[in-house]
């Protein structure tokens, strides 16, 4: 296969997962290291196993299931991925974006994009969650951006906007049903990094210096292809622990995973009560 994925063969992924479900998915929905829980809450599910769709990229990460949920959620058609794949993992940054593309190719509209994040910004708890605002692209900066290669004209410019790459309106929304709710909701700008290493206080205080307020390997790939084929963007990071700017403290992936744990129930709550009012 191509580094470079056509539109022949997205479609060809999309047709077979078409073929498992009558739902059409409006809303697509990518939950992030140890926050698959929300899978568990759609109504009528037809659960695919990432490794039965041929040319699909299945993780292997802890935390990360691996399956795709197409059903219901808060009366609207939703397709949820459990688990995402990352460029760390040796998958390319194309390999990394299909599913954003698949998923656009099956007809969604928006994209609620979650991940486990760690704190940047001193002032941001582990448990908490973040309202991402807008992103720093260290990863593609230095090259690795998910649109190099032929441009797919179909689903969008050779050279797109990204002023507005999370959706004003989305995230307004976000914010009355997290006050609604009573979640500490914070706001910030996530900053993508290769991994899989976790960063070293030097980068960190780096990180906090350019404006970032929460860091992690995953997303912003994701988040310039929906945006390059128009879907509107809605991104999410669950804290998962304290900014290490001063060496002190260990941080692994296992502590990711618990927060997680108490993270997905706000999530859960944030995300259906979004749906609830779109």
């Amino acid at each position: 296969m191509s580094k470079f994925y056509s539109l022949e063969q997205i479609d060809q992924i999309a047709d077979f997962i078409r073929s498992k479900s009558s739902y059409r998915p409006q809303v697509g929905i990518i939950l992030g290291s140890g926050l698959g829980a929300l899978a568990a809450s759609v109504e009528y599910p037809t659960v695919i196993p990432a490794n039965e769709i041929v040319g699909w990229p299945v993780s292997t990460v802890e935390g990360h299931q691996g399956h795709l949920v197409v059903g219901k959620l808060e009366e609207k058609e939703v397709i949820v991925l459990q688990g995402r794949v990352h460029f760390y993992e040796g998958y390319s940054i194309s390999q990394v974006a299909l599913p954003v593309r698949v998923l656009q190719r099956l007809g969604i509209e928006i994209l609620i994009v979650t991940n486990a994040a760690g704190a940047v910004n001193p002032d941001f708890q582990p448990g908490e969650l973040m309202l991402i605002t807008d992103h720093i692209n260290l990863i593609g900066m230095a090259g690795l951006n998910p649109l190099r290669g032929p441009n797919l004209d179909a689903m969008g410019t050779r050279f797109p906007d990204m002023s507005q790459a999370y959706d004003p309106a989305l995230i307004q929304l976000a914010g009355k049903v997290a006050a609604d709710e009573s979640i500490t909701l914070q706001e910030g700008v996530y900053i993508s990094l290769a991994g899989p290493s976790f960063e070293t206080p030097a980068d960190l205080r780096f990180l906090r210096i350019i404006g970032a307020d929460a860091v992690g390997m995953s997303t912003v790939p994701e988040v310039i292809t929906a945006r390059h084929g128009g879907t509107r963007v809605l991104g999410i990071s669950g804290i998962s622990n304290k900014a290490n700017l001063d060496g002190e403290t260990i941080t692994t992936h296992e502590e990711v995973l618990a927060a997680g744990e108490k993270i997905a129930p706000l999530l859960t709550t944030l995300i259906r009560g979004v749906l609830r009012r779109l």
